[in-house]
């Protein structure tokens, strides 16, 4: 892979990363709210990021093709990339992004640190994706670190406190 690569996918990558984290911080953030157990985080979490992952890097074909179909009706001329390629590049991210935040429950990390440890490898990949934006877009790496820092941030808030509020309410 090359610059390039990244520079023509940097959408399909940022999206799928960004969301695989946000995604499964947020599985995490509710289910620790609610009180869960970690084999049941495991569980939802596994579940949510292969199962959003894989309709992510679909839609992102689905939707590719059926904006082409539309602009060949038009009568535009439509670029013969591949749609596979961008699909994949959002299905990839996704899924290696949003593995950081379960890893805590995977190994022996003490029960009472392993949310604390999610949120601490979730916020450094929010902010390493965010900042490797700067490469390709020329942005402050700072600036664009932060950006993505801050929106995962406000998503695992309105998780956690879900998933507390919930189980505060039906216990």
């Amino acid at each position: 892979m090359n610059k390039t690569f990244f520079g023509r996918h940097i959408s399909d990558l940022v999206y799928g990363a960004n969301d695989g984290i946000i995604t499964t911080f947020a599985v995490v953030s509710g289910a620790t709210g609610a009180s869960l157990e970690g084999t049941t985080i495991i569980i939802l979490g596994l579940a949510s990021l292969l199962a959003d992952g894989f309709s992510m890097g679909s839609s992102k074909i689905l939707s590719e093709k059926s904006e082409r179909a539309y602009k060949e009706l038009e009568g535009e001329t439509v670029a013969t990339d591949n749609v596979l390629i961008g699909g994949s590049a959002t299905f990839g991210a996704f899924i290696i992004a949003g593995c950081l935040p379960l890893l805590p429950f995977f190994f022996n990390v003490p029960p009472d640190k392993k949310f604390i440890v999610s949120a601490v490898a979730t916020g450094f990949a929010l902010f390493m994706v965010g900042g490797l934006r700067s490469f390709v877009t020329k942005r402050s790496f700072i600036s664009a670190a932060l950006e993505m820092f801050v929106i995962g941030g406000i998503a695992a808030v309105i998780a956690y406190g879900v998933g507390w509020g919930i189980e505060s309410i039906i216990t």
